[in-house]
């Protein structure tokens, strides 16, 4: 049963009729909202409602106002890269809004789960975050739209780099530092959850999804946090360890190509240096992966994150070489 804010939202945007109840299920596999495919008339819709607070373990709270900003990621990246973003169909500004829903796409991470990593799509996904980086930076009107930066600490920077740093006191200074770096770097809008559980296999390349952290801030964060997904699925399907890096080298490959705001070379060093407190905090934050249940495993991510925060990489290679021990 539709709860009846959903309903009133639907009525309110002329989705359905004052009488009509249409069917509806939630949909799981999230963390942070509240989402609903529903069966409308012209066809199904997915509307999404913001949480206060989290579920996970830890205690994590979040504005709900990030439910705009998400919906205008999703608008604003739709119209740099056609078919990047499900197509917004309704919103308002009490939380909720309605987009396409896209049937019978394959998950990416649901693809890597099962050993199919195809490096031609993680290169068509640097390709077109990178188009979305380009394309948004320096433009000061996207700049002042997404000045999300509450939002962003408290989505990211907070449980990602500064619970970690409670957990590794020998390492609080340098992932308080990335935090801090990464917070006053402004260049580019971006995604914030770059991540295979969000990205869809479209037929004309990747669909993103769940830009709830969207902020005008540091690109090297979204690249930092795909590769991020790559090496740690090494530890989940090994059996695929090969071409997962072959993909975390098609997929920088391609995003380099296509890096015009700033030298490759400062780009890549911010990314290489974030990537290992990234590795860490999947393992220690307060948003651990759910796949590695293993103390060996952990304890690999440990070791490798914690080498490289002592004595930080300034490329991906030197990130890439240490994940595979040589």
């Amino acid at each position: 049963m539709l709860p009846d804010e959903v309903l009133g939202f639907l009525r309110k945007q002329g989705l359905i009729g004052s009488g009509e109840t249409p069917a509806a299920e939630p949909l799981s596999g999230g963390v942070s909202s509240d989402i609903w495919r529903i069966e409308l008339r012209s066809g199904p819709v997915c509307v999404k409602r913001a949480l206060p607070r989290l579920r996970v373990a830890q205690r994590w709270e979040a504005p709900v106002e990030r439910n705009r900003y998400e919906r205008r990621w999703l608008e604003v990246a739709g119209a740099i890269v056609p078919g990047i973003a499900p197509r917004v169909v309704a919103a308002d500004d009490a939380g909720f809004f309605a987009m396409e829903f896209l049937q019978s796409l394959p998950l990416w991470k649901a693809e890597l789960a099962a050993g199919r990593a195809d490096p031609a799509f993680a290169a068509c996904v640097g390709q077109s975050l990178a188009r979305i980086h380009s394309c948004t930076a320096g433009r000061p009107e996207i700049a002042r739209e997404f000045a999300t930066d509450a939002n962003f600490r408290a989505i990211r920077l907070e449980p990602y780099l500064l619970a970690t740093a409670r957990v590794h006191p020998s390492l609080s200074g340098v992932l308080t530092q990335l935090s801090e770096r990464t917070a006053r770097t402004r260049l580019a809008l971006v995604h914030g959850d770059v991540s295979p559980k969000n990205i869809l296999i479209g037929p004309r390349g990747p669909v993103f999804l769940d830009a709830e952290c969207a902020w005008y801030g540091d690109p090297a964060f979204d690249l930092a946090f795909c590769l991020n997904h790559l090496l740690l699925k090494c530890l989940w399907v090994p059996v695929a360890a090969e071409r997962l890096m072959q993909c975390f080298d098609a997929l920088h490959q391609a995003y380099s190509n296509g890096i015009t705001w700033e030298p490759r070379g400062h780009f890549e060093a911010r990314t290489a240096s974030l990537l290992p407190a990234l590795l860490l905090a999947r393992v220690d934050g307060k948003s651990p992966v759910e796949y590695l249940t293993e103390d060996a495993q952990k304890h690999r991510v440990r070791d490798v994150a914690g080498a490289l925060l002592t004595d930080p990489p300034c490329t991906l290679r030197q990130v890439r070489n240490a994940w595979q021990g040589s």
